[in-house]
């Protein structure tokens, strides 16, 4: 989640041209790029657990990616509740 903050913000402001300029510096393929990225279309307060949740054991971003495609944010907090719940 921190890594997508920071490489929208380095976009942003022009540090880096665009994400396939950081998936060409951090070698990575643009499809983990993408998938990096995405994490910013979680519900605010998603993103913040994630930030500031202490470690939970198999939270990450792949068991994250079925949340990322649920636009709604209702939804998605129902989701990832499940998911914190089960793995805490």
């Amino acid at each position: 989640m921190a890594l997508a903050i920071r490489f929208e913000g380095l976009v942003k402001d022009g540090t880096v041209r665009d994400y396939a300029d950081l998936a060409r510096r951090g070698h990575v393929t643009r499809a983990r790029m993408t998938q990096i990225m995405k994490l910013l279309h979680l519900a605010p307060d998603i993103q913040e657990q994630i930030l500031f949740l202490p470690p939970i054991n198999g939270l990450n971003e792949r068991n994250l990616r079925s949340i990322v495609c649920q636009t709604d944010w209702t939804e998605q907090r129902r989701m990832f509740h499940r998911i914190t719940d089960r793995r805490a």
